[in-house]
């Protein structure tokens, strides 16, 4: 995976209590007591040992929860912990919504088997919806379980394992039911900062610039994106013939790619995250994608107003929570 590829593109939250999730917990051992058993193998004993330090920095450092998350482990039988799907009429950029007891309304909707995931999203492209299947490598349950370290996430480098776990954990210090956006550009947001605290304190300067960069790069990424679904929705909104629009509609991705590749032409080292931008492209992917970067630049204001005091950017965005949808837009979704 490349490098800050967010690994839970568009949802990351559990949007209800299924037998999947329930046999996650059940197989949930403590890491203390795997790494300091002699039968566990070097490099799982490693990578668990830096979770610990990565758990331990994000309730000292940056004032998250101190609970039971990420302080057990979990081997799966396979590469993704799940898969959302995700879905936008043929001419729309708004997502469709599935509504579940726990998580509200969100933009997703998630399968343990990738195999019922492929499915679902065959049914709902034959009934013609713009249709994608994002994996999803590590989720957060609000707060409402001890969430496990998966399997599936540490193969990923050291900036990327960190930041997932403070991403994780933003979930349970805000989480406004019905607003994704809202509550994935504010988990980004601390991940970012999170970051670059914990680079900065064990002195690795040079993947601090790196990170930096690395973000720099994926900003730009998004924006492009962010401009295709802004033309997007000034086309679907002029209408005219089926034929017309689906014209239009395959120019303007065209156009975005062709965008990213000229300005990702002198980017010789590091990530291009082309992935995020690249092949075939619909609504539905577009929409996942902005998902995350949508209301992003807004919070990293918010959080520059308040000098970096993590507990005051936490009482602030939790302020703007009990606002309307259209309110919280106007302060960090309209850039």
């Amino acid at each position: 995976m490349a490098l800050w590829l967010p690994v839970c593109l568009g949802g990351c939250y559990l949007t209800g209590v299924s037998a999947g999730h329930l046999a996650l917990m059940a197989d949930r051992r403590p890491i203390d007591a795997i790494v300091a058993d002699a039968d566990t193998e070097a490099g799982l004993r490693e990578r668990l040992q830096y979770v610990r330090e990565a758990r331990s920095f994000a309730s000292y450092g940056l004032a998250l929860p101190d609970n039971g998350s990420f302080t057990t482990y979990v081997a799966l039988d396979r590469p993704y912990v799940a898969w959302n799907v995700f879905a936008a009429p043929e001419f729309s950029t708004e997502p469709r919504e599935w509504c579940f007891v726990v998580a509200g309304c969100v933009s997703y909707r998630g399968y343990f088997s990738e195999r019922q995931a492929v499915e679902y999203a065959r049914q709902l492209a034959a009934r013609g919806w713009d249709v994608h299947v994002s994996p999803v490598a590590a989720y957060s349950t609000l707060g409402h379980f001890d969430d496990p370290v998966l399997s599936s996430v540490l193969g990923y480098g050291d900036v990327e394992l960190a930041g997932l776990i403070f991403h994780e954990l933003a979930h349970q210090v805000v989480y406004v039911s019905g607003d994704s956006a809202f509550n994935e550009a504010f988990a980004t947001a601390v991940e970012i900062e999170g970051v670059k605290r914990w680079l900065d304190g064990l002195g690795r300067f040079e993947d601090l610039v790196d990170f930096l960069e690395g973000r720099r790069r994926l900003l730009a990424v998004a924006g492009l994106m962010r401009e295709t679904r802004q033309r997007l929705a000034s086309i679907y909104d002029a209408a005219g013939s089926t034929a017309a629009l689906r014209e239009a509609k395959a120019g303007e991705f065209a156009r975005m790619q062709t965008a990213y590749q000229i300005m990702s032409q002198s980017w010789d080292r590091g990530p291009t995250f082309r992935g995020l931008v690249m092949g075939q492209f619909n609504n539905a992917r577009l929409a996942a994608a902005a998902t995350y970067h949508e209301c992003l630049p807004g919070f990293q204001r918010l959080l520059g107003e308040f000098d970096g005091y993590l507990q005051g950017f936490y009482r602030a965005v939790r302020r703007l929570g009990r606002l309307t949808a259209e309110e919280r837009r106007r302060v960090v979704c309209i850039n």
